[in-house]
This record gives structure tokens, C-alpha cells and sequence, in this order.
């Protein structure tokens, strides 16, 4: 890609917890997550469900208002055109003038229903990357860290889903007049096609801003370059994860049945799925980046530098190898060498005998450590290893050449 992320690795919005590994199966791990946790996620959905209460009402009064109107107005089913020809299209009319009302109140009550998304996103986040951890302290500090970051991608959604709404009623009132609404049509169809795509690319902005803290072109960058990076994907996991939505847009018993998923589950759903999505994103497009970057200071390294690891890495190596155990002599344990113990009830006399019998044990120790010092396998083993860690520190032999190289890999030859 001609594009690259940047300014993600490292400033990732987790203050309040440490990330775990990266699984080998995002999905099979994601999956075990949902379902170990779904008492916890249908509680975070409990309180997303409360912050959209003023959303779910507005739908509710714009049904009711326009239902009122109809049961005012003389365009009832009873009184049709042509009966009534100066009324054709007024229900069309009275439609669109509520919706300008509702739909803008609408795009208002989504600064409300950013509280619990930003908050869920966080709280679901941080179950996913550490396979359990929640908690209500940590959902409010969801918010304060996500608020404008959730708020931004869903304010200019709800704007371009306002102009939809309103588009389609003005559409409906000229083609009910009977007028050429080839116009309208076309901007309709351009509308929810502009729609969808900027849905799309605020989900991206979404993710990226509730995940790491970038500045404002960074994040509009790295948003574009994943969604087009994984556009196919992100089509198929916006259809996934939205799976609630299309069965509350099917009607009928289907309509009742994603009322209840949404009540309990659907939010959450949503987030889940989209969540472990740009997670395997983020993952997949930072990772690469960073190998690269580190192959890339290694070759600038000087050839001192090398050597100066290669050093570092070979002390290293020294010091695991060591063993202190074979190092000096340690005397055989013996029936006779073991101080002997106390029951359970003593004198002072007990006490003092224990004294005497470690003193005495340690006595022995050093003096078995003395007596064997010198025998040939400790000699050799402690000669080996002074030779070596003298190796690393001189650079010249006698004469004034240059020593070989010492390295971790010939270290031990």
C-alpha cells in the first residue's frame, strides 16, 4: 500500500488494564469470550439500551403524531381521492414537515446515545483483550475517554441518515402529486449510497479513535487506510454485526423477536462483532509495520554497536550458563549432618542443642567446601569460564592483534 499506519503502536486507550497476548484464532478466542460472559454483556447492554431511551421515544412520538394527523385531516380510508382532489398529497406533505421535527430531534439524542456506546466499546475492549475483565468504574471511564471520539462518527452518521429521511419524503410527496420525480429518485439513490459509505468510513473512525489516541488528521488517516485495506471484510463484518437491524427491518413476528435481542443482547452483539474485527485489523496492519521498522534500525546499527551486542547477548548466555552448583563442592548430605528438630513442646535446653547443631553443620559445609576447592572438575569448570568472560572483555591479544570475534553463537565452542 502506498499508505502506511502510523502513530498507533504504543498509545492505545488501555490506562486502566494491560492487554494479553494476541490469540491464534481471534474468533474462536472471540467466541469464547461471548459466551463466558454473557451475563456481563447483557448488563452493558442494559445500560446502552437506557442512554437510546430518548431515541426509542422520539420514534414512538412521530408514529403517534402522524397517526393523530391522519385521524384529523380528511384523508382517512374512508375519504379518498377524487372525492377530495385538493388534498392529494398532503398526507405525503404532513409526513415530511414531522420528520423535519423528529428525525432533527433524532440527530439530537444521538449526543445521548453516545454516553452508553462509548462506555460499552470500552468495557467490551477491555473484556476481549483480558478474557473477562469488567467492571462499572471501568464502564464510566469508557466515557470519559471515548465520549468525542464516539461522539464525532455518530453525529455525522445521524446527519447523513437525516437527509436520507428527508429526501425519501420529499420523493414520496412529488411522485404522489403526480409530478416527475426523476430528480428526487436520483438523489435518493445517491443519498443512501453516500449514506452507506460514510457510515462505513465513521465506523472506521469509530474504531480507531476509541482504541488510540491519535491526533485528528492521523485518525482520519489510518481509518481510510484500513477500511480500504480490508474493504471486502468490512462490507461482510458491517452485515455481520448488524444482523439485529436487518431482523427488526423483516416486520412481523421477526420485528417482536429482534425487540427482545435488542432489549438483552443486540447491542452488545454489535459491538462484539465489530470490536474483535478491527481488533484482527489493527493487529494484522501494526505488527508487520513494526518488524519492519525494527529490521530496519538494525541495519542502520555501526559496526560497534554490533559488536556490542553481540557481546551483551554472549555475557548473557555466560551468566544462564553458570551453575553454582558446580561451581564449588557442596558436602553430601549425611544422617549424621541433619540438625536435628524440636517437638512440640521444648525447654531451653532444645533450643540451644538446635544452636549448637547447625553451627556445627555449617562448620562442616565450609570445611568440606575447603578441603575439595581444589579437585580438578571444579578447577576446570571455574577455568573455563574465567577464560571465557576474560574474552569478552579484551579486545587484543598479547602481540596487539585483533581477537576474534566473540559472539553468542561461537561463545561456547
Amino acid at each position: 500500500m502506498a499508505l502506511e499506519v502510523t502513530n498507533l503502536e504504543g498509545n492505545e486507550l488501555a490506562d486502566d488494564y494491560t492487554r494479553k497476548s494476541v490469540p491464534q484464532s481471534r474468533w474462536s478466542d472471540t467466541w469464547y469470550v461471548f459466551k463466558s460472559n454473557f451475563l456481563k454483556l447483557i448488563l452493558i447492554n442494559i445500560f446502552v439500551l437506557i442512554t437510546f431511551a430518548p431515541a426509542v421515544a422520539l420514534m414512538f412520538f412521530r408514529s403517534a403524531y402522524i397517526q393523530m394527523l391522519g385521524n384529523v385531516y380528511p384523508f382517512n380510508s374512508s375519504i379518498l381521492f377524487p372525492y377530495y382532489p385538493e388534498v392529494t398529497g398532503l398526507a405525503e406533505r404532513l409526513t415530511l414537515s414531522a420528520d423535519i421535527l423528529f428525525y432533527a430531534a433524532l440527530v439530537v439524542s444521538g449526543f445521548i446515545a453516545a454516553i452508553g456506546i462509548s462506555g460499552a466499546t470500552y468495557s467490551i475492549r477491555k473484556i476481549i483483550n483480558t478474557h473477562g475483565e469488567f467492571s462499572i468504574k471501568g464502564f464510566f471511564h469508557g466515557i470519559k475517554l471515548n465520549y468525542f471520539n464516539t461522539l464525532l462518527p455518530v453525529f455525522v452518521f445521524m446527519i447523513f441518515l437525516y437527509a436520507t429521511f428527508l429526501i425519501g419524503d420529499r420523493m414520496d410527496c412529488v411522485a404522489a402529486m403526480g409530478n416527475g420525480a426523476a430528480g428526487e429518485i436520483t438523489a435518493y439513490v445517491f443519498i443512501i449510497i453516500a449514506t452507506v459509505l460514510v457510515g462505513i468510513f465513521m465506523a472506521w473512525i469509530f474504531a480507531v479513535g476509541t482504541t488510540y489516541k491519535v491526533k485528528f488528521t492521523q485518525l482520519f488517516k489510518n481509518s481510510f487506510v484500513l477500511c480500504i485495506g480490508s474493504i471486502l471484510k468490512t462490507v461482510l463484518m458491517a452485515g455481520f454485526s448488524l444482523i439485529p437491524v436487518w431482523l427488526f427491518m423483516i416486520g412481523g413476528i421477526v420485528r417482536m423477536i429482534s425487540y427482545v435481542i435488542f432489549i438483552f443482547i443486540g447491542f452488545s452483539f454489535i459491538i462484539v462483532c465489530w470490536t474483535a474485527f478491527t481488533q484482527s485489523v489493527f493487529d494484522a496492519y501494526i505488527n508487520p509495520t513494526l518488524k519492519v521498522a525494527e529490521e530496519e534500525k538494525k541495519a542502520a546499527r555501526t559496526q560497534e554497536e554490533v559488536v556490542a551486542d553481540e557481546k551483551q547477548r554472549a555475557r548473557e548466555l555466560l551468566a544462564a550458563g553458570r551453575s553454582e552448583l558446580i561451581a564449588r563442592p557442596i558436602m553430601p548430605i549425611a544422617a549424621e549432618s541433619v540438625a536435628s528438630g524440636i517437638g512440640k513442646t521444648f525447654t531451653r535446653k532444645d533450643l540451644s542443642q538446635i544452636a549448637a547443631s547447625r553451627e556445627k553443620l555449617c562448620a562442616d559445609v565450609a570445611a568440606y567446601e575447603n578441603e575439595h576447592k581444589n579437585d580438578t572438575v571444579y578447577v576446570e569448570y571455574n577455568k573455563l569460564f574465567a577464560e571465557r568472560e576474560k574474552a569478552l572483555s579484551d579486545e587484543t591479544d598479547k602481540k596487539g592483534k585483533k581477537k576474534k570475534k566473540i559472539s553468542a553463537e561461537n561463545l561456547l565452542k
